[in-house]
């Protein structure tokens, strides 16, 4: 326990730090992200140029910082969103059922039958790339997961006694799903969350890596990933920024998600029903 909770802590607080830096990113960057230096071109790390310098002369680490307010703002969101909207189609399912549980049941069907990435693909291909077209193609396909999650939950804990007890006693639906249904829902609903999150921060890498995120001159990471590509062997650097804090981010986010779904996990008190 103590092992589990120092490594969550420690988690938390590079997490904290990658997110601090990113948000001061103007103010703390060495370089202007856009400026290019020809003469410093692929130059290695060095007291100038902490992370060496891309293709154009562009100080590598001055990039990472900008490029990770688009990345980290575009899997936040699309996580927040298709939490909210999962969440709130599978219990409206679970407690309407008849043909709102069917319209999802077929719905999830086809969107599982089509796979994530070719729909988001379609989607910015269709309205052009940048910020909302991204963020909105991640939201149409990212949904499903909780969807699915928070339907099965729902139907276990609708069929619970006092479930029954305080629909009797007149309680409104809303007290009903606040007070008793969504308590039950926050651990696995969290853990789902934090999964979904390092899932959506990859696709945003994969689809701007294919040039289907920010447009020159801003960078984010995956666009970064593939300018570095053709110069992996000279300037190894430019990928392994981008790369690790990807992989640092979506690992601190996991880890932090395991322990508080643990912590949300305890067990609850029997929810009493409150009478009118």
């Amino acid at each position: 326990m103590r092992k589990w909770l120092n490594t969550s802590t420690v988690a938390g607080a590079v997490l904290a730090l990658i997110v601090a830096c990113v948000v001061l990113s103007p103010w703390i960057s060495p370089y202007p992200p856009a400026d290019q230096n020809l003469t410093a071109r692929l130059a290695p790390p060095s007291a100038a140029h902490w992370l060496g310098t891309d293709n154009l002369g562009r100080d590598t680490l001055s990039r990472v910082l900008e490029g990770g307010r688009f990345s980290m703002s575009v899997a936040a969101l699309a996580t927040v969103l298709t939490c909210v909207f999962g969440v709130a189609v599978g219990i409206l399912s679970a407690r309407r059922r008849g043909w709102v549980d069917e319209l999802f049941t077929r719905t999830n069907d086809v969107l599982l039958a089509l796979p994530e990435m070719v729909v988001a693909l379609f989607i910015v291909a269709a309205l052009g790339t940048g910020f909302w077209p991204l963020l909105l193609a991640l939201a149409v396909t990212g949904w499903t997961p909780f969807a699915r999650l928070a339907r099965t939950l729902a139907y276990d804990v609708s069929a619970r006694g006092y479930i029954e007890a305080a629909r009797v006693v007149g309680c409104p639906p809303s007290f009903i799903i606040f007070r008793h249904i969504l308590p039950h829902l926050a651990a696995p609903i969290l853990g789902q969350a934090t999964l979904r999150f390092g899932h959506l921060l990859i696709s945003v890498g994969a689809l701007s890596y294919l040039g289907l995120g920010v447009q020159p001159p801003q960078s984010d990471w995956g666009s970064m990933l593939a300018a570095a590509q053709p110069f992996a062997e000279r300037a190894p650097m430019g990928i392994l920024a981008p790369g690790l804090v990807i992989f640092i981010v979506a690992l601190c986010v996991t880890l932090i998600g395991q322990r508080a779904a643990h912590l949300a996990a305890a067990p609850l008190l029997m929810p009493q029903v409150i009478k009118k």
